[in-house]
This record gives structure tokens, C-alpha cells and sequence, in this order.
């Protein structure tokens, strides 16, 4: 981003006020398109260009009449000749500047303007308290560029942050704003352009890649009229140790709902009975040791891994049969867990699909460490597996080495139950026997995924959303 502005500060002939003018224009923009009838302003300005920002947009309101006030710390003078200059311009307008002290009562919108991309720490104690101050304002917030206290790179937050209700971002979209505990944070996004030429969007490569519902007609190309069911895949569905065969039934039938042709489950002999009761279009093997896995491994095109799959000796085996079977991978749950405990090299095209926790135990750091930086995370995933991540959770990242990770713009707080994961994987799965590539199976199949949950909490909400509910919507977004 600081590139993105330097560049076209550049193009502007070195003149970077008519990008601070520009931002707080739009920012003005934004308020009367989403707060018209908001009389009172508060804008809270911090020293650097997020709080010129600031300046310009409590300029263009107090002089279309609004009663404005701008509050800033007395350490927090203007410290940049362009904020400097954007408070003199305010002040010459008529403008109120007041400290904190002062409070926040009477106002119908507060400008979050303090820190923008500027701060990626734990805020210190007396910038904390301002913080605060704002999120227990009980009125609307606007944060320009970003809420002050989200690292807008990492998604992370490392202290006190502020709680929009709407985040303006100025110039492109940050990564950061998208994933993790910044979501908390955001509430709606937007972007200004501020008439970022064409030629400098070019010059900056992006960092990541989202995708949104828009994507998902991709997925969808017509079967032939003569198909039959070996050209859509066969995936095989491995894990359901005693007691936890509902993860190896969601995900068979999670691949099914997805398109694969065939599917078929390897599981303990106790739950063969239950599976084929649910789900009859599945093929169900009971499975004691590996031996017994040699016909299905055989007849499979892709497997999915873990859901279910334990951590005794039965897991470990079958684990251990899978891996050198020769055949795509998708690996999830436990089989991760046992990957972290005992890591070997993985096949090509093998795909991860970690939560944090699981995440974590792969890299040896903690779950709050993987969601500190969920991008270098999934990034570190790729490098040292050599194979296609998907980091599950808010805003989920998928990556494969040495390229811009993808951003999961859909799914939603409801998704948040045990058995979610066990569908992802048997999408996955069935789009990559589907003939997906590993990377497209993996974004695609999280894209579907998320975008299901989403319909899915639609029909009755967030609270109580189940994994078996995700099944309807997963067949009706699979042939868009």
C-alpha cells in the first residue's frame, strides 16, 4: 500500500496533498451516502496523514454547515507537513480541535482518523483509553483506511482496536481487513479509488486475491450429455475410528452433494451400518488395517483423510497406507495432528485443510500465534509441505508456494461448530476427482463451502446452523 501511494504520489507530480484532499472528500462522500442526517461529528485525528485525512473530511462537513469537533491527544500534533497543513486549513475554517478530556457525548458519528496503516503494535496506555473511549460512544463509527489498532497486513489484534461500523479503505483493498480477528473490527468495507491511475494499479503486484459469491459460476462447466459416473471422480473417504463416525459420513456425503461420481468410505465396522442407512449412494468398506484398504485404495481417484480418523494405532496405519498409495490427498482433522507428531514428505498436489489449532502443532507455535499472522502462516505451511494449505476460520486463506495466497470473502459465525471442517474436506475432495487442479479444488471447494454456510444461515440463522444443514445449498451453489 505504501508503495501503491508513493507511486502515485509520483504520478502527480510529487504532490501528495491531492491524495490527502481526495481522501477526505471521499470520506465526506461516505458519510452523507451512509449518515445523512448526522448533525453532531466527532473526528478523532491522530499525528500522522490518517489524521490529515481526518482534517480534510471535518473541513468539508463543517462547512456544509454540521457542528464538528476534531479530538486529538496532546501528543498527537500533526507531525507531517501534509497533516500539519490540513489542520491549518481546518482551523482557518472555523474549526474546534479539543482534547479527549472533553469527551464523546452528543454526537451522532465518530471519525475513527488516528492511526490508518501507520500502527501495527499494541497501542500504548493513553491511546488504548481514547480507543476505548470510542468503542463505549454508543453512535456509529467510521474508520478511515483502517480501525485504528488492526494491523491492516496481518489481519491481527495485537491490542485495543476500534469497532466500525463502517471501514473506508483509500487506494485498493487491504489483506489484512479480510481475515482473523480484524473482521470483528471492520464492520462493512468500502474503497475509494481516489482516481488511482490505471497505469500505477499495474505497476503493484497485489498481495493476495479475493473471492467472493461472484466466483462462483466458475466452478460449473456442463457434464456431457453421454456422461457417466467415472468421468465425474471417485473419491475415497478414510478416518471414523470408534465413536466418530458421524465426521467420515458428513464428509462422504459432503463430496457427493459436491458432484463426484462415485464415493465410497473406509471406517470401522461399527459404523458401516449407520453410513449406508443415511447415505445408500455410498460405498462402504469396514476396514481394520491397512490390508483392507488395498482394493479401495486401488479403485479411487482422490482421498480425503482425517475426518474422524484418530490418534491410536488404527489411525496411524491407514494414515501411513494412504500416504503411500500414490493417489491425491486431502488431508484434514487428525490426520493432521498425526502429520504434526510424525512429519514426513507429502505426495505433489497434496492439500492441508488446518484450523488454527491444527495449524499451529504443524509449525510448532501456538493457535494465537498462527492468528497473530494467519498470511505468513499459511505461507510457512506451503513452504515447508510443499503443497496446496487451506487455513481454515474467519476470512480462510488458501496458498500454495510461492504464490499470492487467496482471500475467502463468504462464510459466516455460524459455521463456527464441530463437523464443519469434515464437509470442507469431502468438497475439496470431490472437486479435485472432479479434475480440478489442487489449488483451484482447494479455493473453490472453500469458496463453495462458505458460500453454502451463508445460504444455509439464511433460511434460519446463525445460532444452531449444523454441517448437515450446509448439504442442500452445497448441490444448489454446484450448479449455479
Amino acid at each position: 500500500m505504501r508503495d501503491l501511494e508513493a507511486r502515485e504520489t509520483a504520478a502527480l507530480d510529487g504532490d501528495a496533498g491531492v491524495l490527502m484532499e481526495r481522501a477526505g472528500l471521499a470520506a465526506w462522500r461516505c458519510v452523507l451516502a451512509h449518515w445523512p442526517d448526522a448533525q453532531a461529528l466527532v473526528v478523532a485525528c491522530g499525528p500522522g496523514n490518517n489524521g490529515g485525512d481526518g482534517y480534510v473530511l471535518a473541513r468539508h462537513a463543517l462547512q456544509a454547515g454540521r457542528d464538528v469537533r476534531v479530538l486529538r491527544l496532546e501528543a498527537h500534533l500533526p507531525s507531517s507537513g501534509l497533516a500539519r497543513g490540513a489542520c491549518q486549513a481546518y482551523a482557518d475554517a472555523g474549526g474546534r480541535i479539543e482534547g479527549f478530556d472533553r469527551g464523546l457525548d452528543g454526537c451522532d458519528l465518530l471519525v475513527d482518523a488516528l492511526f490508518g496503516i501507520g500502527l501495527s503494535r499494541a497501542p500504548d496506555d493513553q491511546v488504548a483509553s481514547c480507543i476505548e473511549s470510542i468503542n463505549a460512544a454508543g453512535c456509529p463509527v467510521l474508520a478511515l483506511d483502517v480501525p485504528s489498532g488492526v494491523d491492516a497486513a496481518r489481519g491481527s489484534v495485537p491490542g485495543t482496536a476500534v469497532r466500525a461500523s463502517r471501514t473506508l479503505q483509500f487506494l485498493a483493498e487491504h489483506a489484512g481487513l479480510r481475515t482473523g480477528d480484524a473482521l470483528d473490527h471492520v464492520g462493512e468495507l468500502s474503497l475509494a479509488t481516489l482516481d488511482l491511475s490505471a497505469a500505477t494499479q499495474a505497476s503493484c503486484a497485489p498481495s493476495a486475491f479475493l473471492l467472493g459469491a461472484a466466483h462462483l459460476p466458475r466452478l460449473a462447466w456442463p457434464r456431457r450429455r453421454n456422461a457417466h459416473k467415472g468421468h465425474s471422480g471417485h473419491v475415497l473417504c478414510v478416518g471414523g475410528d470408534t465413536g466418530k463416525g458421524g465426521a467420515i459420513l458428513l464428509c462422504v456425503e459432503a463430496a457427493l452433494r459436491a458432484g463426484c461420481g462415485l464415493a465410497s468410505v473406509a471406517t470401522r465396522a461399527g459404523h458401516v451400518a449407520a453410513v449406508l442407512a443415511r447415505r445408500p449412494e455410498a460405498m462402504v468398506q469396514a476396514v481394520d488395517s491397512p490390508p483392507d484398504l488395498a482394493q479401495p485404495l486401488q479403485a479411487a481417484d482422490v482421498l480425503a483423510v482425517g475426518p474422524g480418523l484418530g490418534l491410536d494405532g488404527w489411525g496411524r496405519d491407514l494414515l501411513a497406507a494412504c500416504l503411500d498409495g500414490g493417489k491425491p490427498l486431502v488431508l484434514d482433522a487428525d490426520a493432521l495432528n498425526l502429520l504434526a507428531e510424525s512429519p514426513r514428505d507429502l505426495p505433489p498436489g497434496t492439500i492441508l485443510t488446518p484450523h488454527p489449532g491444527e495449524a499451529g502443532r504443524l509449525l510448532g507455535i501456538s493457535a494465537s500465534d498462527v492468528q497473530a499472522d494467519r498470511f505468513g502462516a499459511v505461507s510457512a505451511l506451503c513452504e515447508r509441505f510443499g503443497c496446496v494449505v487451506v487455513l481454515k476460520g474467519a476470512g480462510t486463506l488458501v496458498a500454495e508456494p510461492g504464490a499470492a495466497p487467496f482471500v475467502i470473502g463468504a462464510g459466516n459465525p455460524g459455521m463456527a461448530v464441530g463437523g464443519m471442517g469434515d464437509v470442507l474436506a469431502g468438497v475439496v475432495a470431490s472437486l479435485r476427482a472432479q479434475g480440478h487442479a489442487a489449488i483451484d479444488a482447494a479455493r473453490f471447494g472453500a469458496l463453495l463451502h462458505a458460500c453454502a454456510g451463508d445460504r444455509a444461515s439464511a433460511l434460519g440463522g446463525e445460532r444452531g446452523l449444523l454441517p448437515s444443514d450446509l448439504m442442500t445449498p452445497l448441490r444448489e451453489l454446484s450448479n449455479p
